[in-house]
């Protein structure tokens, strides 16, 4: 599951401290999900009941995946094997939806700030997509917004992998849509014959690397940034590549995408730099966490879980 680093102009962890929380988030993950199967193992093997397990479970930090409640006399005797899923890719599926709330919180607040949140976002599909799909080793910034001379500038999805940064233009309409790419300000959009004209995606682009470009240069860090316009839904044509430009169409996206997935690596020092450099030029706007709010405050994940 890939780590959003970044959201709009919400506070983030990762611009606290750019070093500590990539590792310790894949750390309480594969310590969690161990936990999770483990115990989905050993209820799958024993047909065991279990007495006075509360309605909801808290998920703090990760760090107790499981939490019982205290005893009262109204609770039932339930199976907790028919809580969890019944096969190995459903459970997968369920962790990865336990871990998404975790992740907003992350990307939403630190230990003494919170922002206002669009709650919008916990039901974002797209930012869902790039979470789940990828690997922890990629370190998304979802439409950050760059703070450059005291203007707010907004930007293009951001994937930072321990090897390069890829600029990403998500370029999706209808499915009879196909997309027709130029050298021009605008493309053209082909939807039942008739056609019309949209702003080329490469423009954000180009805007995005730029900034990436000059933070990286002030900074004196070399790392590869690429670009890409990607569509899962539609063909794009193109007769060549811009530079530095990957146009992914729907025929292309698989390839795409299983090159993303296989990519097998650590995080690197380089890639921890570049996230700090680009996290202290975001925009960020919160509030002090009250007084009687504790940071650690568990997280409810549903009245159905264990």
């Amino acid at each position: 599951m890939a780590q959003l680093i970044k959201l709009k102009d919400y506070v983030s962890r990762y611009e606290w401290n750019a070093y500590r929380y990539p590792s310790q988030y894949i750390r309480l993950k594969q310590e969690n999900w161990s936990k999770l199967y483990d115990l989905w193992l050993s209820y799958d093997a024993v047909d065991e009941e279990v007495e006075e397990v509360s309605e909801q479970t808290t998920f703090s930090r990760l760090k107790s995946f499981f939490k019982k409640d205290q005893p009262s006399d109204d609770k039932e005797k339930v199976h907790m094997r028919d809580l969890l899923p019944n096969t190995e890719e459903q459970l997968r599926h369920y962790f990865l939806d336990k871990l998404f709330p975790f992740q907003l919180k992350w990307a939403t607040s630190t230990v003494t700030d919170v922002s206002f949140v669009d709650q919008t976002y916990n039901h974002d599909p797209t930012l869902k997509y790039f979470l789940q799909r990828f690997p922890d080793i990629y370190l998304m910034m979802y439409y950050p917004v760059f703070n450059l001379k005291n203007a707010p500038v907004e930007s293009e999805i951001i994937f930072i992998s321990p090897h390069q940064i890829e600029v990403i233009n998500l370029l999706e309409k209808d499915d009879s849509s196909i997309f027709m790419a130029s050298d021009e300000r605008t493309w053209t959009v082909e939807t039942n014959h008739v056609q019309t004209k949209t702003l080329s995606p490469l423009i954000a682009l180009r805007r995005t690397e730029q900034i990436i470009n000059s933070l990286l240069n002030m900074a004196n860090i070399q790392f590869p940034v690429t670009k890409t316009v990607l569509s899962r839904t539609n063909d794009i044509i193109f007769s060549s590549e811009p530079y530095n430009t990957n146009i992914v169409g729907k025929g292309q996206y698989d390839k795409w995408f299983e090159t993303k997935r296989q990519l097998s690596s650590p995080l690197k020092n380089t890639q921890l730099k570049v996230i700090e450099v680009l996290l202290k030029h975001c925009l960020s706007h919160s509030v002090r966490r009250p007084e009687w709010e504790e940071e650690d405050e568990p997280f409810i994940v549903g009245e159905e879980d264990i």
